[in-house]
């Protein structure tokens, strides 16, 4: 080989070695790139979140400004914790309190208002209380001063002088009558005085057996009783008796005459009677009545008037008057009652004013006053 194609061979060699050692290079910074990157990745990606911290100041007021939000909120929910248990307390309070009768509700009532609704206040005190027995019953004519006014012969009734309703005198001429034997006209009058109840008597008829007329002294009526076969033996003649008319707002106190000492057939009752006092006519036959009859009485140490007690919530109350005017629920416990006066055993204290009529007006009144303050 001359030395020309030796020079040449060399410089092939070298320019191969130089490719050789380019690409060899070029190959290993793809991977310092890679690495540098990922480097730059996982440590530059963390250098921004201590940046983020380092800045600082912002990010640190920021979370402070968080936290202050945050305590904002803090302080809201703190603020309204007590304010929901404010509210449960009022449930508390006023639901489950009137469950245990408690009546924290009240009502406030004027003086006039008092005066105008009628209501009326009375002081707890002892009282005579009675143990009763209710028995229905009516009133009918008292047979002891009613006359059935018959013809003493037989004959034509001539005239007719008087008609039902008339007060008439013992003695008084009611009716004449031809005598169908002696042909004598004579004079049909009352035996006793009172009010003609009926008339069977007209011009021409005969007068017979029928009564022509029935007479009542209606100053004195009878209160028949009737009264169950469980309860027979507990009545006795003497015993006091308030009867009340089932029709009318009357009412008035006796006693029982008698027992009678068979029981009426079809409804197996025991019939006692009771005379009624009917100087101003106020009573009439045919009323409907109920009674109650005495049968022990005791005098209470503390009392209130029966139409005071209330029922309210599940428990049983009477409206007591505090100072200021306002009137609230008090529950008690009541022992012997009558149509009257109601025994109280506890609740109520002697001396304390409480409304002894048309309470469920107050009650109707606290009744509005709660519901509004659910709402």
């Amino acid at each position: 080989m001359n030395k020309r194609n030796l020079i040449l061979l060399t410089l092939l060699l070298a320019i191969a070695g130089g490719a050789y050692l380019t690409l060899g290079g070029d190959a290993k910074e793809p991977a310092a790139e890679n690495h540098a990157h990922a480097d730059k990745d996982e440590h530059g990606h963390g250098d921004e979140h201590k940046d983020d911290h380092a800045e600082g100041g912002d990010h640190g007021h920021g979370d402070k400004d968080e936290h202050a939000h945050g305590d904002e909120h803090g302080h809201d929910h703190a603020e309204a914790k007590p304010a929901d248990a404010e509210e449960h307390g009022e449930a508390d309070e006023h639901g489950h309190g009137g469950e245990e009768g408690g009546h924290d509700e009240g009502s406030k009532i004027s003086d006039n208002a008092v005066k105008n609704l009628n209501i009326e206040i009375l002081q707890a005190g002892s009282a005579m209380v009675q143990e009763t027995v209710g028995v229905s019953g009516r009133v009918t004519l008292n047979q002891n001063t009613t006359a059935q006014v018959k013809a003493r012969f037989p004959g034509v009734i001539r005239s007719v002088v008087k008609e039902p309703g008339e007060v008439v005198k013992a003695g008084d001429t009611l009716a004449t009558v031809e005598s169908n034997d002696s042909l004598q006209v004579y004079a049909v009058k009352s035996p006793v005085s009172g009010t003609i109840i009926t008339r069977n008597a007209n011009v021409g008829e005969l007068a017979a057996d029928m009564p022509l007329f029935v007479v009542a002294d209606l100053s004195k009526l009878w209160a028949e009783l009737f009264i169950f076969s469980k309860d027979g033996e507990k009545l006795k003649a003497g015993q006091k008796v308030r009867i009340q008319c089932l029709d009318d707002p009357i009412n008035t106190d006796t006693t029982i005459a008698l027992v009678l000492p068979t029981a009426e057939a079809s409804s197996q009752t025991v019939v006692a009677r009771a005379v009624i006092e009917n100087a101003d006519n106020h009573w009439r036959s045919g009323m409907n009545i109920r009674a109650d009859v005495v049968l022990s009485e005791k005098e209470a140490p503390l009392a209130v008037k029966t139409e005071a007690i209330q029922r309210m919530e599940g428990n049983t109350v009477v409206f007591v008057r505090e100072e200021g005017g306002e009137y609230k629920a008090q529950p008690v416990e009541t022992g012997m009652s009558d149509a009257t006066w109601t025994e109280i055993r506890s609740g109520l204290t002697a001396g304390q004013h409480y409304v002894a009529k048309n309470s469920f007006v107050v009650k109707a009144d606290i009744g509005k006053a709660g519901a509004e303050h659910a709402h």
